[in-house]
């Protein structure tokens, strides 16, 4: 199997990893650098549970390939809490309860942290869009459209 050497930021660090042709960004994440904060779900892309941020936009890790991330900069579940502080959106999800089982809850941060980048005061409507792609086995989406709604009037 043919392997490529990649140069990636993870959460502010820089990795130079040597990585198989078919690994995804997923598994080098969880094996290589044991970020295990991005879930496998679905592989396919379908559920959202792996989602990261590529160069700033939201990517489902299970279908990128590793070898894509060079030269990226890559932020998961991990890399949002700064200096022992969490970040917004992972407060409000705690104080607004917004996690039950906590499968889906780092894809859907990531995805609420895309989304205020972007727009710091989104609509209703435009927080479920930006969440359409996180599903949530335990159906807690009002509680999760509340916390996003709640870290935008905080931001």
């Amino acid at each position: 199997m043919a392997t490529h050497s990649i140069n990636v930021t993870v959460n502010g660090s820089r990795e130079y990893l040597s990585v198989p042709s078919n690994m995804t960004l997923l598994q080098m994440l969880r094996e290589r650098l044991a970020l295990t904060g991005a879930k496998n779900g679905c592989e396919a892309g379908e559920c959202g549970a792996c989602t990261v941020l590529m160069d700033g936009e939201p990517v489902n890790s299970c279908l990128v390939l590793a070898a894509e991330a060079e030269g990226a900069e890559i932020v998961t579940v991990e890399g949002l809490a700064h200096d022992d502080q969490l970040d917004v959106v992972q407060q409000c999800f705690v104080e607004e309860g917004a996690v039950q089982c906590g499968f889906c809850t780092p894809g859907v941060l990531i995805s609420a942290r895309a989304l205020l980048d972007r727009n710091p005061q989104p609509t209703d409507e435009e927080i479920r869009e930006a969440l359409v792609g996180n599903l949530c086995r335990c159906t807690g989406y009002n509680r999760i459209v509340r916390a996003v709604q709640k870290a935008a009037r905080n931001t």
